[in-house]
């Protein structure tokens, strides 16, 4: 299962929700919605243009996390 990593990425680079919606053109709800849910489902659009605005690759962004009740 993959987990968002933006929220962490942000504060490490000390930008807020609302400065990261306006520099990746992505809606502030959106922005939200990432930060609060961080298995939220998006396109590849959106994660590039948030990587793009945090100035990191898109894979700092994703954490593969193991999905509950799978044994490996």
């Amino acid at each position: 299962m993959l987990r968002l990593r933006v929220k962490e990425v942000a504060h490490e680079k000390g930008m807020s929700m609302h400065r990261l919606s306006l520099r990746s053109e992505v809606s502030y709800h959106v922005i939200r919605e990432i930060f609060t849910n961080p298995f939220k489902v998006i396109n590849t659009d959106t994660l590039n243009r948030i990587a793009e605005a945090l100035g990191v690759p898109v894979t700092e962004l994703i954490e593969d996390v193991p999905s509950k009740g799978v044994s490996p």
